[in-house]
């Protein structure tokens, strides 16, 4: 036997299960990575549908107006309440009113990211304090009577509205969660304060 030729044998079989061993341990790490990567993306995932379902309002209409046309004077809107459209160049203030506000000014706080709570002028005054006790603390929300409409109450952001038929629907405190200062508005972060008030 040639010793060399045997030490260099062993160094040669060494070196390849070196190599083996790598690449073994190569593998395994990759198939760690993966699996990291893929657990974080099936829990990313799930938060994002748990968020969604968190914050989805169901029954909500969109409607496509552009901001900024100002109009003064009397505007006749599609909708009623209205969503967006042109609008008063002056806008109301964001508060609780008792009586019918001029909805020029109101559509003007909508494109500001205001969110407009309307009732039926004859919905009890027990379902009027639940509303005064749902945008208490929300300082871009208007609420007011608004006469002629069909459902009890109504809740409109710029582009999006509401129709509801019980004052304690848990849609109305998720759409005012979801389109207060929502991107939806044009000018949202505009002021609610220092316009018209005293309806």
């Amino acid at each position: 036997m040639n010793p060399p030729r045997e030490k260099a044998g062993k160094q040669y079989q060494q070196s390849k299960s070196n190599k083996e061993k790598l690449a073994a341990a190569q593998r395994q790490a990759n198939i760690r990575i993966a699996v990291v990567v893929g657990g974080l993306l099936v829990v990313a995932a799930g938060g994002t549908l748990a968020w969604n379902a968190a914050t989805r309002v169901d029954g909500v209409t969109s409607y496509r107006y552009v901001g900024s046309v100002h109009e003064n004077g009397r505007v006749t809107y599609t909708e009623n309440p209205p969503v967006g459209g042109p609008h008063h160049s002056a806008w109301f203030n964001c508060g609780v009113y008792t009586q019918p506000i001029p909805a020029e000014m109101a559509v003007h706080s909508l494109e500001h990211g205001a969110v407009w709570v309307t009732y039926r002028p004859d919905l009890p005054e027990e379902q009027r304090r639940i509303l005064k006790q749902l945008v208490d603390g929300h300082s871009y929300t208007l609420l007011s009577p608004y006469p002629g409409l069909k459902e009890p109450v109504v809740v409109s952001a710029w582009n999006r509205q509401l129709r509801v038929n019980d004052v304690t629907d848990p849609q109305l405190a998720k759409f005012i969660a979801k389109f207060e200062q929502g991107t939806q508005a044009p000018e949202r972060g505009a002021p609610c304060t220092g316009g018209a008030s005293g309806a």
